[in-house]
């Protein structure tokens, strides 16, 4: 048997776990603090590969194994691996108690309603995305994707706690710090987890799947779910299929540019993704922060004309959708599909436009579809009797990135 036992949070090692083990592999912290069996051989982990190879080769042999670990060694932990390479059968895991859960019990907050994301080996833009759209994430950082790394990303308006240490009497600490703060210090290698929270959009109280973001019940919302102007808003009708094409989920970066009242952006928000929002009339930027606090989903706003104001957006999105743009509408999906990782979407009422709109897409590399949505609606009649009320058609284009074309593109 492989015996797991998470520890490292303040939990000592259980006195019979290390009775008779050949083999204790570890963190050096996690091994300096037991005391090992007389000819135990000790293993201190690094690259994860060679020490499964030496597990291995005492497993062959028929040889006890205990491998330390921190915390939950099941929750973003060591667990996986060994299931993976020696069957969960050979596995007694005596799960301690995961850093994530130590550090809400430090601060006094519950986790049920938290999202963890693990930057440990991992991009960064995933946890920065997913601290971006929700009001309480937990991280699990690792060398160069730590909070300085996503303090620097994140910029104003969320709460930091940086835990580091955590089970340590001597040098276990857990402050609260502004991004700006946290991005501007050398936190070393001792954090434990980073607490993203976003203090005035607290979750709901009640909860009853945990550490899952909760879906919308509905999406594609009538018009009247939004505060709009003279009916310049993407019709639900047009929003469904725009949505289904966008694909926006949680770790996502959507742009939402001529956005409007919002409307796509709020949506896309609503299903779990990281939204900039690009508008350049001052009423419609405050329609859109107005529309995004209605539906309880954060959405940062930008002021100003596209293709312009999308230089100054430093991350790449992973998809767009452009619903607005005039004149400049063949710049504006150009410089659109210029950064997009996955899929740009256009909606255009004017049909002289799709023809610029489409070369716009191929030429940047994307596979390009797209269909004219025409539909009627029920509505009633004096006598009640009901008629179909014709919606104005609407052209939408999307374009999807192939292999060959994402090489220019921040992956």
């Amino acid at each position: 048997m492989i015996t797991v036992v998470g520890t490292g949070t303040g939990a000592p090692v259980p006195g019979d776990v290390l009775a008779g083990a050949a083999l204790v592999v570890g963190g050096r912290r996690h091994l300096d603090a037991v005391r090992l069996p007389e000819g135990a051989e000790r293993v201190v982990l690094g690259p994860l590969a060679p020490a499964l190879e030496t597990i291995g080769e005492y497993v062959g042999k028929g040889l006890p194994v205990v491998v330390l670990a921190s915390g939950d060694p099941g929750f973003f932990g060591i667990v996986r691996a060994l299931a993976e390479r020696f069957g969960a059968g050979r596995l007694e895991v005596r799960p301690g108690v995961s850093s994530v859960a130590t550090a809400f019990a430090r601060i006094g907050l519950p986790w049920d309603d938290a999202v963890v994301v693990s930057a440990h080996g991992r991009d960064l833009r995933t946890a920065v995305n997913v601290c971006r759209a929700q009001p309480k994430v937990a991280v699990l950082t690792g060398p160069g994707a730590g909070p300085a790394e996503l303090g620097a990303a994140l910029g104003d308006g969320r709460v930091l706690v940086v835990a580091s240490a955590l089970g340590d009497p001597e040098r276990e600490r857990v402050e609260r710090v502004t991004p700006a703060e946290a991005a501007a210090r050398d936190w070393g290698a001792a954090v434990s987890v980073v607490l993203c929270l976003d203090e005035a959009r607290a979750p709901g109280a009640v909860r009853t799947v945990a550490a899952v973001p909760e879906q919308p019940v509905r999406w594609a919302l009538d018009e009247s779910a939004y505060a709009h102007r003279d009916s310049m808003i993407t019709k639900f009708e047009v929003r469904a299929l725009a949505l289904a094409r966008l694909g926006p989920r949680l770790g996502d970066l959507v742009w939402d540019v001529g956005a409007g009242s919002g409307s796509v952006a709020v949506e896309c928000a609503r299903l779990g993704a990281a939204v900039v929002a690009v508008e350049k009339s001052p009423d419609g930027v405050e329609r859109i922060r107005a529309n995004a606090a209605a539906h309880g989903v954060y959405v940062r706003v930008v002021h100003g004309a596209a293709p312009d104001a999308l230089s100054g957006l430093d991350d790449d999105p992973d998809a767009v959708f452009v619903g607005g743009g005039g004149r400049e509408l063949s710049a504006v999906v150009d410089a659109c599909a210029r950064r997009a990782r996955r899929t740009v979407v256009v909606a255009m009422a004017a049909l002289d436009r799709v023809p610029a709109a489409r070369e716009a897409l191929t030429r940047a590399g994307f596979t390009c579809d797209g269909v004219l949505l025409q539909s009627s609606r029920l509505a009633p009649l004096p006598g009640q009797v009901t008629r179909l009320a014709a919606t104005n058609p609407v052209f939408l284009l999307w374009g999807v990135r192939t292999p060959e074309s994402s090489e220019g593109v921040a992956q």
